[in-house]
């Protein structure tokens, strides 16, 4: 560390600082003192540089202190330990272990990565390969946010290259170059798979519904098996397969019904063929969620807008929703207004063109619940008059851009806070320029953010305290947000997940129970934790915490187990991790003051076993991604030549700088010193009989 002293003045103010303390120390020893020549001017001196000390801090002097440090040359093993690399793998992981002392040795700061993103790996022969999907696209951008700004040169990824979840990693950018290391068979092997199940996810009870198998074979022409759907065992239906050529593809459909409702199992299976490399991949689940009706949803617009479309596409996802879309301007009949609808989603209505706005009062005295959207032909006046969740005094109809930022304390909806972080770099929204004020029950979910600096002006609020719940986004633009989340992580999960939620939990048929428990997804994955949420309320629907909670699941065979815990305001969630795939009821009790309470429901968990869909190795991409990046096509042969080279061209180490300014006044122990220096001074004249 390098320390330098730092004028805010003119330096030779200092003259002045010492003639001050010369003085001082004159005017208070000059007259004969009781004591000795030699210890009067020993006394003027300490009083004449303490004073001159404090008049030289009053010039503010700072003090730079600049700290370098070497940022090492850094080399991540980013390894794909998904099961079908499991062999290879396995049989390179000594190399690798090798690969990696010895580039320490050399100087590089090496570390390993692998898919779980949240464990760490200290030796490449301990790594287990046993994931069901591969997303390389994530791995390496998890490898990126981590060595965000550091000296990242080299990154080795071991891989076959087959890829079924997240996007091409060719198609991303990297500050860094990607060297592949590739193993596995490029050579098709002998088999026959079913490569997909098609089939409505909701399907009405007693209706009708169909299930298309995609089968996929290859080296095995002239062979014939069945396919079959099935149900606990039972048989619906088998059809013949003919296997007529050597690359073959063809779908099947199955059609069937179901008089029981709730989520029901489903199984399509094809008879094993001699000569074929694996069995595994002969089987899919289906899980199928028999309702018996849905819920509508009526979207009125003022205008076409790609907010229309954002908000059809999410919507659409979820199946339980009947959506009704009216474009005002464009419609020649307006929405029916005898359709009981569950949720009215109002787009840029009431405006100030006044097309709509005489529904709203209907879809209000019918009570319900509404979700007011923004935008520049929205009538804002008459919108504060009608919702009472938000009131914005608007600037004369000025306009501001602004970006979202989660309210972290809101727990409404069960939202991941880190994953919404992502809000904060997605586009902005226009919205009305003005006061922002909510009312008693009203939850703001995002706030606004103008640049970077951080607002408590609501974005998006939620009323459901009120005898009819009510929302309003107070922007138009959301169709940007999933158009950037999808640029930025390939998915839309983070916005679509946001709006799914807000919906659902405004048009769902209020829950006046007292206790309550539910997986906080209806579907999970293998190997992944089931989450319960648990809410108790008293008489006056406050929370309560404290009491013991037990909870049983049953899986399809009949199979019990029970589990219990006591509900804390610290952690509401219970987890339960080791439950495999099938369909799985729950029941919990709890003893509350009115008696004994009971709740009941179900979830699915679903075996992902992408890996045995397709297990040739894909070197093409693998090569492209080096070539992109400006890396190295690695055989397992040359690893140790892939070394030595990068060992040879060993990048250059770096030197951070860190720069503090510090004003010397602030320093504790120059107060310190100055206060002994006084005390020496003063204890001196007292011990010799001065004052």
């Amino acid at each position: 560390m390098r320390s330098e002293l730092l004028f805010q003045t003119p330096y030779w103010f200092i003259i002045f600082c010492l003639i001050a303390g010369a003085a001082y120390a004159w005017l208070l020893y000059q007259p004969v003192a009781s004591w000795s020549k030699r210890l009067n001017y020993a006394l003027a001196g300490l009083r004449g540089f303490t004073v001159a000390c404090i008049c030289f801090l009053l010039l503010s002097p700072l003090i730079r202190k600049t700290e370098t440090s070497v940022d090492k040359a850094k080399v991540v093993f980013a390894i794909d330990n998904s099961e079908s690399v499991k062999d290879y793998g396995q049989a390179i992981s000594k190399e690798l272990a090798g690969a990696t002392a010895e580039l320490s040795a050399a100087g590089f700061e090496v570390s390993i990565q692998t898919l779980d993103k949240a464990v760490k790996t200290e030796n490449a022969d301990s790594i287990r390969f046993d994931k069901k999907k591969t997303d390389l696209s994530g791995l390496l951008q998890t490898i990126k946010s981590n060595f965000e700004g550091r000296n990242l040169t080299d990154v080795v990824l071991l891989s076959d290259g087959i890829v079924n979840e997240g996007v091409s990693p060719a198609f991303v950018r990297y500050p860094f170059k990607v060297n592949t290391l590739a193993v596995g068979d490029t050579v098709p092997d002998l088999d026959l798979s079913i490569k997909n199940v098609v089939s409505n996810r909701v399907a009405y009870l007693g209706n009708e519904f169909p299930v298309r198998a995609e089968l996929v074979a290859n080296g095995l022409a002239g062979k014939r098996t069945t396919v079959s759907l099935k149900q606990n065992g039972r048989i619906i239906e088998t059809q013949q397969v003919l296997i007529d050529r050597e690359s073959f593809f063809k779908a099947y459909d199955f059609k069937t019904s179901s008089g029981q409702k709730g989520v029901q199992h489903y199984t399509v299976e094809l008879g094993a063929v001699a000569g074929e490399a694996t069995v595994r991949n002969n089987k899919r689940d289906v899980y199928i969620d028999i309702i018996d009706g849905r819920q509508n949803i009526l979207l009125l617009a003022l205008a076409p807008h790609p907010d229309i479309k954002a908000l059809r596409s999410l919507i659409e996802r979820n199946d339980n929703y009947d959506l009704d879309v009216q474009i005002l301007s464009i419609s020649a009949n307006p929405p029916a207004t005898s359709k009981p609808y569950d949720l009215v989603i109002l787009h840029q209505v009431p405006n100030i063109l006044g097309l709509g706005n005489p529904l709203v009062r209907k879809y209000l005295d019918s009570k319900t619940p509404i979700w007011y959207i923004l935008g520049n032909q929205s009538a804002v006046p008459l919108v504060n008059t009608l919702n009472r969740s938000l009131t914005i005094n608007t600037a004369n109809g000025q306009t501001d851009k602004v970006t979202a930022r989660f309210n972290s304390s809101f727990q409404m909806l069960n939202l991941d806070v880190e994953a919404l972080k992502i809000l904060e770099r997605l586009p902005p929204l226009s919205v009305p320029f003005g006061d922002y004020n909510i009312s008693s029950g009203t939850e703001p979910i995002l706030f606004q953010k103008v640049g970077t600096l951080n607002t408590n002006k609501p974005l998006l609020v939620l009323n459901t305290a009120l005898d009819q719940k009510t929302a309003v986004l107070a922007g138009e633009g959301i169709w940007q947000w999933r158009q950037e989340e999808y640029a930025l992580t390939g998915k839309q999960d983070v916005v679509d997940n946001l709006f799914q939620k807000l919906i659902q939990i405004l048009s769902v048929r209020e829950d006046k129970r007292k206790f309550r428990v539910y997986p906080v997804r209806a579907e999970f994955e293998a190997g992944e934790e089931v989450v319960f949420q648990t809410e108790i309320y008293n008489d006056i629907y406050e929370q309560i915490y404290g009491q013991e909670v037990k909870l049983s699941l049953t899986d399809e065979k009949g199979a019990v187990k029970q589990y219990s815990y006591i509900h804390t305001a610290e952690n509401p969630r219970f987890n339960i991790s080791g439950l495999t795939e099938g369909v799985y009821k729950f029941q919990a009790t709890a003893a509350l003051r009115s008696g004994q309470e009971k709740v009941s429901g179900q979830f699915v968990i679903r075996d992902v076993d992408l890996e045995m869909n397709n297990t040739t190795a894909d070197f093409g991409l693998l090569r492209e991604l080096a070539g992109n990046t400006g890396g190295t096509f690695i055989a397992p042969s040359s690893l140790s030549q892939f070394v030595k080279n990068l060992k040879q061209n060993r990048p250059a180490d770096r030197l951070d700088s860190t720069e503090e300014m510090v004003e010397l006044i602030h320093l504790k122990w120059l107060f310190f010193l100055l206060v002994i220096l006084l005390g020496i001074e003063w204890g001196l004249r007292k011990y010799h009989g001065g004052y």
